[in-house]
């Protein structure tokens, strides 16, 4: 299977070696002295496995003409000029690992919605200062279809990274799956950033907690608005803290905050470790999306949009 990987971060350096390693056709899409170094020392893996591993480097998109699977796997701010830069290639699949809602519109824009598949990543990771990919939770990436149910293209998919050594799943309603992370993620997102701390800590604290619960509430008001079902359950337990009251909640992620202090301890939210590097964060795509949707379909989210204002400025101020 050819697979093309677009964008050279955590994820993707984790995904091409793994990939790579298995003995898979990957390229892996990098730019500027992060590609140099890439293509002179190869793709190095630390924590949940130490290993490096020769990956094919392409600095020109162009230079690419056809791949089985393409994996979108840039910031959310970089999607139109990383998709401009392949939308020449003859695409069988693709789908992306990024954060938010928007990206399966983007590339059914640029692929056609035959072509695109849904996707949840929940892998955990960070770029060292020496260049390795410190691999820090090695949670499912989750395929689906758009419309719904799996395919043998999906299955393939799953079954390639499954014999890399790669957690993966197939859903029936990967729209779920993606709102569901989503719903999850900005709550952790906007608090990390807001406190600069592990995730852990910030979730382990009553009050930080607090804001946790309140954005998460908000975030799944807009789902139900949007008729999408959240799954219940592990890791987000939704169904639990959008039926507590405020309190019981606000324990509830204390508890899942205390135990991811045991199995993760050093783990930083992505949005973090950028406004750490002072890159800009990924407050736009994500953030304002979600209050772009709410106020098309009339619904107030106040602890999302404080949020967003605050994390905007920060980007700014940041970067």
């Amino acid at each position: 299977m050819r697979i093309v990987i677009l964008g050279a971060g955590a994820l993707g350096s984790v995904i091409a070696a793994y990939l790579a390693r298995a003995g898979e056709d990957v390229a892996l899409i990098a730019r500027g002295e992060r590609a140099k170094h890439l293509a002179t020392n190869g793709v190095t893996i630390t924590g949940l496995d130490d290993f490096t591993v020769s990956v094919k480097i392409v600095e020109d998109p162009g230079a690419l003409n056809a791949t089985d699977v393409l994996i979108l796997a840039v910031k959310t701010y970089d999607t139109d000029d990383a998709i401009a830069s392949v939308r020449h290639m003859d695409v069988g699949a693709a789908f992306s690992i990024q954060n938010g809602v928007m990206k399966n519109q983007l590339l059914a824009e640029a692929f056609g919605t035959e072509h695109v598949l849904g996707s949840v990543c929940m892998i955990g990771g960070a770029i060292q200062a020496d260049g390795a990919a410190n691999f820090i939770m090695g949670n499912p990436t989750i395929i689906g279809e758009l419309a719904g149910g799996t395919s043998p293209r999906v299955d393939d998919i799953v079954q390639c990274f499954t014999n890399a050594k790669l957690a993966s799943l197939a859903s029936e309603d990967i729209r779920s799956q993606e709102w569901t992370k989503f719903v999850g993620w900005v709550g952790i997102s906007a608090v990390s950033v807001l406190t600069r701390q592990e995730t852990w800590k910030f979730t382990a604290d009553p009050d930080t907690a607090r804001i946790v619960v309140r954005i998460v509430r908000e975030a799944a008001q807009l789902a139900q608005r949007l008729d999408i079902p959240l799954m219940p359950g592990a890791p987000f337990f939704l169904d639990q803290l959008t039926a507590l009251d405020e309190d019981g909640a606000v324990a509830l992620v204390q508890e899942r905050g205390r135990a991811q202090g045991k199995t993760a301890p050093t783990f930083r939210q992505s949005m973090l470790q950028d406004a750490d590097k002072g890159k800009r964060i990924e407050e736009e795509e994500t953030f304002g999306h979600a209050l772009s949707l709410a106020k098309d379909n009339g619904l107030s989210l106040p602890t999302m949009e404080t949020c967003y204002h605050v994390l905007a400025g920060v980007s700014r101020l940041s970067s």
